[in-house]
C-alpha cells in the first residue's frame, strides 16, 4: 500500500470512474489516470487503491481499462462522498470533479441519503445504473433533457451539447450518445450547431461532439 491509498483517494477514483461512464462501459486506463494523477504524482502511487477497490468488488480491472460494478461500486462511492473525512487536496478543485459532484447530487439525491431507499419500487442505485438501451429510448430522454435545460436556463433554443451529455450521464456510453445524437440530426429532430460557449475549457469541448468532415459542434437546436 502506498501513502496515496487513502479512503478519500479511493472515493475520488470512484467518482472519476463513474463520471467517465464506468458503469456502462470500460474506461481506458489513460483516460482515468489523466483525471486523477496530478503532475507531482505517478500512476504507481494509486496502485494500492486500485487493488483494494478490486478486492472489495467495487471495480473490475482488465488489461486495457477499468469498469465500475453497478451496486458495490456505487454504494462505496456514495458512502465515501457522505463521509465527513472526504475532501479535495490542494487549493483548487478540478472542473471535472466539481461537475461530477453536481451531477451526482442531481441524479441520485435519494441514493446519497440511503442506498436502499426505494424509488418507484426500485432502489435509487438501481435506477442510476439503468442504462439506455435503444435509440428510441435515448431520443425520448434527450428531448426531455433538452426541454428541461432550455426552460430552466432560458437558453433561447440553443442548448450546449455538453450539458445534455452530462445530464444524461452514465446511463449511455459516449459512443452511443454521439451516434444517437447524430441520428436525431439525420431525422431532423436536432440540428448540431457551432458557436462560442462561455468558459469553453477542454472538458466542455470533450463533452461536445465532433462530426467527421464537418468539425466541432457545441449546441443542439430542436427543429420540431
Amino acid at each position: 500500500m502506498t501513502s496515496k491509498n487513502t479512503a478519500q483517494t479511493r472515493t475520488r477514483l470512484l467518482l472519476a470512474l463513474w463520471d467517465l461512464g464506468g458503469t456502462q462501459q470500460e474506461v481506458k486506463k489513460g483516460q482515468l489516470t489523466k483525471r486523477i494523477v496530478s503532475k507531482s504524482q505517478k500512476v504507481a502511487d494509486y496502485q494500492g487503491s486500485f487493488e483494494e477497490l478490486q478486492n472489495q468488488g467495487a471495480i473490475a480491472i482488465s488489461k486495457n481499462g477499468y469498469s465500475l460494478t453497478s451496486t458495490k461500486g456505487l454504494e462505496m462511492l456514495g458512502e465515501g462522498l457522505r463521509s465527513g473525512e472526504f475532501k479535495f487536496e490542494g487549493r483548487t478543485v478540478g472542473t471535472w470533479a466539481a461537475n461530477a459532484l453536481l451531477r451526482w447530487i442531481s441524479q441520485i439525491d435519494v441514493a446519497v441519503t440511503g442506498a436502499d431507499v426505494p424509488v418507484n419500487g426500485k432502489s435509487a442505485l438501481a435506477e442510476l445504473s439503468k442504462g439506455i438501451a435503444s435509440y428510441d429510448e435515448f431520443k425520448s430522454v434527450a428531448l426531455e433533457v433538452y426541454d428541461k435545460l432550455n426552460q430552466n436556463y432560458n437558453l433561447d433554443d440553443l442548448v450546449p451539447i455538453y450539458r445534455i451529455r452530462r445530464e444524461i450521464g452514465a446511463r449511455v456510453s459516449r459512443e452511443d450518445f454521439n451516434e444517437w445524437l447524430l441520428e436525431m440530426q439525420a431525422n431532423d429532430i436536432f440540428q448540431m450547431m457551432a458557436g462560442e460557449i462561455p468558459d469553453f475549457n477542454s472538458d466542455k469541448r470533450d463533452d461536445s461532439i465532433t462530426i467527421p468532415g464537418v468539425g466541432l459542434r457545441s449546441y443542439a437546436k430542436r427543429l420540431n
